[in-house]
């Protein structure tokens, strides 16, 4: 690690870390869940005051969306992404790599980067390492991701070899440019941090080459994507089992684009500290609600007269407040966005709790144990 931050590892049982990132936006504290906010908020109603009350250390922002709309020019221009939102706590951004994956039918890949037409307007765009850096330092976040390709999971060996070979060659041009930017006198975070991006679909061998090809290139930390785009739960921790053990263990681990209570617990096991999903917002938006008995569908007619908080003890705004299951039923069924703010705010401090008993476990040595009865309280399901 650079002088742009430190990362120290506090603890481990078996694979499982305990670990500190210190950054120029501030401490956090892993394993962590990074709060999904694309487009510079999070889905649901939630502010930035929210997130500091539910608990929140870090949130992502997607550089190809906030690029298309309303522009990282002017992002810039307003003082960068932090103060354009109004939070002073540590921002990740996504390189725009994964549109290259979830608009297949928009883009068109070679050497240079990627076409794109605007899933907005289908005005034409082309994103390629040095503009996937340039735009992410025009953000200024804290984490910049490399850009890269997420190829599909059951794609054929020699694409996914050719996929990794050239999203390699595409990390060598990001780790130039974004030194050329924090060298820059107009860029807003000098000390922004580049994580590399390990790929290879469900392939062990390319999995393992690529992992400690980039380990050697000395980067601030490190990503496994390509994950939950399409493989089983059970390829997908196989893949972790083979892959992060050749990851820098002195560097951040980051599983993109996960997952469920479950998968968080499983890749902590496994040596992950930084995970992301669109779970906790999305579900809860439609309704479904996590709890340590399971997820509820809050919508279901047996609450309607349930006068019970979403879970009793739960420190999240709604339960404490004393909203009931009844009444938030209710609020879905009358299409009121309140209904959503309560719940997306209700996932959203299940899963930043989950981790905080996470960190809490690990520091006691009883990571396995608190693993085991996590998983068998949600497995259960409720008794009423």
């Amino acid at each position: 690690m650079n002088e742009k931050s430190t990362y120290e590892v506090i603890i481990t049982e078996g694979r499982a870390k305990r670990a500190r990132l210190s950054t120029v936006h501030g401490v956090i504290e892993t394993p962590v869940f990074m709060n999904v906010g694309t487009v510079a908020a999070i889905k649901g109603a939630v502010s930035t005051q929210d997130l500091k009350d539910i608990g929140c250390q870090i949130q992502l922002s997607n550089t190809y969306h906030l690029h298309v709309r309303p522009g990282d020019e002017l992002i810039k221009e307003v003082g960068g992404l932090h103060k354009f939102m109004v939070w002073d706590r540590p921002i990740l951004t996504d390189s725009g790599g994964f549109q290259v994956f979830s608009l297949a039918k928009l883009r068109k890949i070679k050497e240079e980067g990627v076409n794109f037409n605007s899933h907005v307007d289908g005005r034409k765009i082309f994103m390629g390492p040095e503009e996937s850096m340039t735009i992410q330092s025009n953000l200024a976040s804290t984490i910049a991701m490399a850009f890269d390709e997420c190829a599909p999971a059951k794609a054929d060996y020699k694409y996914v070899a050719d996929s990794v070979a050239r999203t390699t060659r595409w990390l060598e041009r990001c780790k130039i440019k974004m030194d050329e930017l924090n060298n820059t006198e107009s860029t807003i975070n000098k000390k922004q941090l580049l994580f590399g991006i390990n790929q290879g679909a469900v392939y062990d061998d390319l999995r393992i080459d690529h992992a400690k090809r980039i380990a050697e290139m000395d980067l601030d930390g490190y990503a496994v994507g390509g994950l939950a785009v399409g493989e089983t739960h059970e390829e997908m921790y196989h893949i972790l089992d083979v892959t992060v053990p050749h990851l820098p263990q002195n560097k951040p681990t980051y599983l993109m684009g996960v997952g469920t209570p479950a998968n968080i617990l499983e890749a902590v096991e496994r040596g992950v500290d930084f995970f992301d999903c669109v779970y906790p917002s999305r579900n809860g938006r439609h309704g479904q609600l996590y709890t340590n008995h399971g997820k509820i569908n809050i919508k279901n007619e047996k609450y309607a007269k349930d006068m019970r908080p979403i879970e009793e003890g739960c420190g999240c705004p709604a339960c404490k407040a004393g909203y009931s299951r009844a009444y938030i039923r209710h609020l879905h069924k009358a299409n009121e966005m309140l209904a959503m703010r309560f719940c997306v705010m209700h996932n959203l401090y299940f899963y930043n709790q989950m981790m905080k008993e996470i960190r809490d476990a690990i520091d006691a040595g009883v990571f396995g144990v608190y693993k085991k009865n996590k998983l068998r309280g949600m497995e259960e399901g409720e008794n009423s």
